[in-house]
């Protein structure tokens, strides 16, 4: 769960593309770079850390130039050192950088045909240096002096033949323009929009609607599963289909958790499909428990926020924010250990005692994977004095890894692994535990696209999208995402953090 963006301007663009990794900061807390192209000169900076620690004066004015795009990490394939830090290049053809959010499921059978067949060496374990050398062998192989329109586009249609899973890309060529394109499903998000200056009209690609509104872009529209667009220096602008069977299947996980509630995505509107979450989960409540004697709806903040005021609407009880989150720690579901998760919770909230004392209380969460973190929280709400102490969780049990560029833990530390709704609320310590159903979250997205008639969500239901994902493929998996399987590194500030090797 990346975030990217790429920008075509009329002056320089580094602050810009500083302030859009900022506003998608959400995405990855693991590392952050930004390149700029000036002429023919590549102009790079990235390392580990968030953006604010990346980016210091002296390499924002090294950074020059009228075209760059940028990247913050999320670690889900390969291992977290700066070596794996975005975006990436490659010098042939032309000069080549990229940024991608996703994941490639056959990773492994593209770097044996990058060795054998196109004589190209991957430096790293990152499936996005993979994808990079995919499309720089294909545009080699299709492009002349320039690379023109019709030939990025015939490179892209042969990276969708080769590659399997989800991308989010941006690619920037040295002295040309930049490339954006989305996976033949389009698991992940792409967007782009436009901004008038007094030399021209600009031009920016990110994950998120958001990044482009808080720059004053104007949303133009979402890439479309399968399809790329090449902007040129010269501000021309082109789009193409690049495959035959691209079909809408996004995550749904984005409009649950990982998306901020002020973007809009494939014409959906996150905050909305989150307030429809907290009233159809407050309508199973209702048929659950018509007779429930909730004093107050907490939400588990911020995500969770959205949904829970619908919830005590309909519920016709109190909202109110009795967890006060400190907003200087990270997010804690992209923590990459356990121990560090674990100590972050008390450290990141703390309750206000008199909405909790002698009341019953409904917690509402956006969903529940380790239940590690939920556990402690509602020993929090007992600690403060609640009298009794429900959950509900806007999204239905995770049971199943995510392929796709969410780095969830393996299927055995998930918190409903081979467990009953009551078994997983026996764990938690609450007097009754809710999930959304599936077929609600799904509703709750549905009818404002027409284009879109089904999401990825392979978390809930073990049906993944692309195929190819069997049981050899998840216990792969599993070796590589179980809280077991850590590096030690030495982070920006010299601590010493246990992350995941992934390779």
């Amino acid at each position: 769960m990346c975030g990217i963006v790429g920008m075509v301007g009329r002056g320089e663009v580094s602050y810009e593309l500083y302030d859009a990794l900022t506003v998608l900061q959400h995405r990855g807390q693991d590392a952050a770079g930004i390149v700029t192209c000036e002429g023919d000169l590549v102009h790079l900076r990235k390392s580990n850390g968030l953006v604010r620690d990346v980016f210091h004066q002296g390499h924002m004015n090294q950074l020059k130039g009228n075209m760059g795009i940028a990247h913050v990490r999320y670690p889900t394939a390969g291992s977290s050192s700066s070596a794996e830090a975005q975006p990436m290049y490659v010098n042939s053809p032309f000069g080549i950088c990229l940024a991608h959010n996703g994941n490639l499921t056959n990773k492994d059978e593209l770097n044996e045909d990058l060795f054998r067949t196109d004589r190209r060496h991957i430096n790293t374990s990152s499936d996005s240096e993979v994808l990079l050398n995919v499309f720089a062998h294909e545009l080699h192989n299709v492009a002349g002096m320039r690379p023109e329109p019709d030939e990025v586009f015939e490179a892209v249609s042969r990276v969708h033949e080769r590659a399997i899973g989800a991308y989010a890309v941006v690619m920037m060529i040295v002295g040309h323009g930049i490339v954006g394109f989305r996976d033949p499903n389009g698991i992940r998000p792409i967007c782009y929009g436009k901004r008038e200056s007094e030399n021209g009209t600009e031009y920016m690609i990110a994950s998120e609607s958001v990044a482009l509104s808080v720059l004053g872009f104007e949303l133009v529209r979402d890439i479309e599963p399968g399809e790329a667009i090449y902007i040129q220096t010269n501000g021309a602008v082109h789009t193409r289909q690049c495959c035959e069977q691209g079909k809408y299947n996004p995550c749904i996980f984005e409009h649950v958790y990982l998306a901020r509630p002020d973007s809009i995505m494939d014409g959906i509107s996150v905050y909305k499909a989150r307030l429809k979450m907290g009233e159809k989960l407050a309508e199973k409540i209702l048929r659950l428990h018509p007779a429930h004697d909730i004093d107050v709806v907490i939400p588990i903040p911020d995500t969770s926020c959205t949904s829970a005021l619908p919830m005590a609407h309909k519920l016709n009880v109190k909202y109110r924010e009795g967890l006060v989150k400190n907003r200087y720690i990270g997010r804690t579901f992209i923590m990459p250990e356990q121990t560090e998760r674990a100590k972050s919770v008390r450290r990141k909230l703390s309750t206000v005692e008199l909405e909790f004392k002698g009341k019953n209380v409904l917690l509402v969460d956006d969903s529940i994977v380790r239940g590690t973190t939920s556990k402690q929280i509602v020993q929090m709400a007992k600690d403060a004095g609640a009298k009794k102490v429900y959950l509900a969780s806007a999204a239905p049990p995770v049971r199943f890894p995510n392929v796709y560029g969410i780095d969830m833990p393996a299927a055995h530390e998930f918190v409903a692994d081979g467990n009953t709704v009551e078994e997983i609320a026996e764990y938690i310590g609450v007097d009754w535990l809710v999930y959304q159903d599936i077929e609600d979250l799904e509703e709750c997205a549905l009818g404002i696209n027409d284009k879109i008639e089904h999401f990825d969500t392979s978390v809930f239901d073990g049906s993944y999208v692309t195929g190819g994902i069997d049981q050899g493929y998840l216990k792969r998996l599993e070796s590589k995402r179980n809280d077991g399987a850590k590096t030690k590194l030495v982070g920006p500030n010299n601590e010493v953090i246990e992350l995941h090797n992934q390779s």
